[in-house]
């Protein structure tokens, strides 16, 4: 149990240290990449095939074990359609993304910072998340009459 909880926490510290070092945490850097006509930065675009190259060899390793290494075994998703939800959850993540320049990693890591917007970010992420999982729940509820 020790051991699962220390890696989770190196691999989420690392994850944000890389976030850190790379200026990911810093909304004007994000917003600069997605201004093509203006201040264009291509340095995210760097940082996001940095991390494709690092995610698809570690696929390759974890793929090669039996099982993990502190699990029964692996949790590999399973989902692979494209439906309308992945589409307008993907379109709401990134229309997102663009307006505030931050997206979940980046905001928690830069929460370190103590700035008023990433915690105005962090608080309407999380109102947009339950929110959503209450709608998801009236949606399933049976409906009496």
């Amino acid at each position: 149990m020790i051991a699962r909880i220390a890696s989770s926490f190196a691999a989420g510290l690392i994850f944000g240290l890389g976030l850190v070092i790379s200026g990911m945490i810093n909304p004007a850097k994000v917003q600069n990449f997605l201004d093509v006509a203006g201040t264009w930065d291509p340095s995210l675009a760097f940082v996001m095939g940095s991390a494709l190259v690092v995610t698809g060899v570690g696929y390759r390793l974890v793929r090669a074990m039996g099982h993990p290494l502190f699990e029964a075994k692996f949790q590999w998703p399973t989902a692979t359609d494209i439906d309308p939800r992945l589409i307008s959850g993907a379109a709401m993540f990134g229309a997102g993304w663009g307006l505030a320049g931050f997206c979940p990693g980046p905001a928690i890591s830069a929460a370190a910072l103590g700035r008023s917007e990433v915690f105005i970010f962090l608080i309407a992420m999380v109102t947009g998340i339950l929110a959503w999982r209450w709608l998801i729940a009236q949606r399933l509820a049976p409906k009496t009459a």
